[in-house]
């Protein structure tokens, strides 16, 4: 199974979680850390983490694009009554992600953004990374998925907990929900091919474009991004119908979606991946993204762009010093039959 180093978060041990490239290094490269929690939850006899109703609990954030294809994972394979889940406040401080406030409740969209109900006096997510580990100097990530019997993180690594989801619950759910297949065995040596690309200089070069601190930096990591959005591009012009792959969502689909569908939103101007927009620039990328949005409920409803567009513009002091959020684009995502003027001329 390939690890792509995937969530969003923050770095403990006397560091500043906020200086997502260190200050000494040099090169001005953005450089993503290993997730240090990657156990399993198994389906097997004597198993650590056995698969059970209601015993994990999923901490997210709707901003995350890795927690964001979590999400969607779990409504597509009918994990809802399997997995309730958490989202952290959109904003993350010197502290890192927060929980919201019982006065907070209600009043940010999305549903479970709530105060949370497993411990409920931890005011942050670093709080049940220290519950678990009282020395711990890694990173607070989301997604976390934790295990409320033994009080232990199973994993921190979205890729890995992808996997978990498609399978290990088969024999708790319903039927039609066991029917679905996200990692066909006849696709798997394609998706992972596409996966080692598409993780490398999309999923994770937006952020290498935004976060490098040096011009050359910059330029490597946004040109290799936009090469791989034209590939990206071609191929589902040539493959989709409408899914990356054909007639069937699979692993691909979730995995590009969720970078995809912020592209326009916030890494195109926040950033600074403004080469071109996925509504201008790539037709068929622009309808396939549709396509998931609005016509499968799984994609749009995990697609919180309040979320998205206020957690990138505060946080990221560095980018963006005053927090102020930039209102376009308007709308966050075209209707499936409308294209903006450039394209209809």
């Amino acid at each position: 199974m390939s690890q792509d180093k995937s969530a969003e978060g923050e770095k403990a041990g006397g560091k500043n979680i906020l200086d997502w490239v260190s200050p000494s290094d040099k090169s001005g490269e953005f450089k993503r850390k290993s997730s240090a929690f990657r156990s399993f939850i198994e389906n097997k006899p004597n198993a650590k983490f056995p698969a059970e109703k209601g015993r994990y609990h999923l901490y997210v954030s709707y901003a995350c694009p890795w927690a964001h294809r979590v999400l969607i994972v779990r409504a597509l394979k009918g994990l809802e009554d399997m997995i309730p889940f958490t989202s952290v406040h959109w904003h993350m401080g010197e502290k890192g992600w927060r929980f919201v406030t019982k006065e907070e409740e209600g009043k940010v969209p999305g549903d479970n953004v709530t105060a949370d109900p497993v411990h409920p006096d931890f005011k942050y997510l670093q709080d049940i990374y220290f519950k678990v580990n009282k020395e711990y100097e890694g990173r607070y990530l989301v997604p976390t998925l934790y295990d409320t019997k033994t009080n232990d993180i199973v994993s921190n690594e979205s890729s890995e907990i992808l996997r978990m989801f498609y399978t290990e619950f088969d024999d708790l759910i319903d039927e039609k929900y066991k029917k679905v297949d996200l990692f066909p065995e006849n696709l798997r040596k394609q998706i992972e091919e596409h996966n080692d690309w598409t993780y490398n200089d999309i999923n994770n070069g937006v952020y290498k474009s935004g976060f490098a601190t040096t011009q050359e930096a910059y330029e490597k990591a946004v040109t290799t991004l936009f090469k791989s959005l034209d590939k990206a591009e071609a191929h589902v012009a040539k493959n989709a119908s409408p899914y990356y792959f054909g007639d069937s969502i699979t692993e691909a689909d979730i995995r590009l979606y969720t970078t995809i569908v912020r592209f326009d939103a916030v890494y195109h101007q926040h950033f600074k991946c403004n080469l071109r927009e996925i509504r201008s620039g790539y037709p068929a990328l622009h309808k396939w993204v549709r396509e998931l949005y609005w016509n499968v409920p799984a994609f749009h409803d995990t697609t919180q762009f309040e979320h998205i567009k206020k957690h990138y513009t505060t946080s990221h002091k560095q980018i963006n010093p005053l927090g102020i959020v930039p209102l376009g684009p308007v709308p966050d995502i075209l209707p499936l039959d409308e294209e903006v003027a450039a394209v209809k001329k």
